[in-house]
């Protein structure tokens, strides 16, 4: 496993100024939100950026996968929304094309994967609704993901329809476990929902881990804290993912410390190097 970052943990700069930064400080990977300052698929500019992208990490020698949580990029006055969940179906559409788009990008920039979550149920459908919802979205995703030959990775998310790792895998199940859907692990979620021992919540992903975020939480509350400052036993963590096969890079995910993301940025990377269990 490597060291990796988010860029919705960088503030205050143009994230691309970040990358020979972050390789020095020893990251190998960027999560790469797609979002207004980094790269938005909805813009004429969107395949310059892509290219800029693609220059910069490569003279880094970085490796990056595509994020789509971005809070504010598809509608300016809803956090998240709209999503693959949400009541109007032309709204679930315009998810859905920028999920496709986002796959895209990931083409383009030869990314791990592209990593999405359910989103949040809020028009008091039954739940029978949300999940045909869910299914139907998710199906026209992974048709795209699968002719453009991208990994799409799944985010079990606190408060949204898929929260835990049990109703991930009743999902995978509905959809048939496709070749091209894996999963996205967060460390801090699993804390936080009560999925202890780690090792027996992720035993089951043997071989299906894709992309994994980083952050501290207290258990009961989906509050994305400093590495050391929460219950996240980080020993036990990176050996769980150590027995799921899982080799890929570590994204340290904490948003709200964004805007002293240089040292927070330090401080994640010597908290979590002496964690990472030597390559077999």
């Amino acid at each position: 496993m490597q060291l990796g970052y988010s860029t919705n943990s960088i503030g205050d700069i143009d994230p691309l100024d970040a990358v020979p930064m972050l390789r020095d400080m020893g990251y190998a990977s960027l999560a790469i939100t797609l979002d207004h300052h980094t790269i938005d698929p909805f813009s004429a500019e969107c395949m310059g950026r892509v290219d800029r992208w693609r220059r910069s990490l490569d003279s880094a020698g970085m490796a990056c996968v595509v994020e789509t949580g971005a809070r504010h990029l598809l509608d300016a006055s809803v956090k998240h929304e709209p999503t693959l969940v949400s009541s109007d179906p032309a709204a679930r559409a315009r998810r859905i094309e920028f999920t496709r788009r986002a796959i895209d990008v990931a083409s383009a920039l030869g990314a791990g994967c592209v990593s999405l979550w359910s989103g949040v149920g809020r028009d008091q459908s039954p739940e029978a609704t949300l999940w045909d919802r869910l299914a139907e979205g998710m199906g026209s995703i992974l048709e795209h993901a699968s002719r453009a030959g991208v990994i799409v990775a799944f985010e079990p998310e606190p408060g949204m329809v898929i929260d835990t790792m049990a109703r991930a895998a009743r999902l995978f199940d509905r959809l048939g476990r496709p070749e091209g859907l894996r999963l996205t692990v967060d460390v801090g979620h699993m804390e936080c929902l009560g999925e202890w021992p780690y090792a027996e919540h992720l035993r089951p992903w043997r071989g299906l881990v894709a992309n994994v975020h980083v952050d501290d939480m207290l258990a009961c509350r989906h509050e994305h804290l400093p590495l050391g400052h929460g219950d996240v036993d980080f020993v036990a963590a990176m050996a769980a993912l150590a027995a799921t096969g899982y080799r890929g890079p570590l994204h340290v995910e904490l948003p709200r410390q964004s805007h002293r993301w240089l040292e927070t940025a330090r401080g994640s990377a010597a908290f979590l190097h002496p964690m990472i269990p030597p390559s077999p």
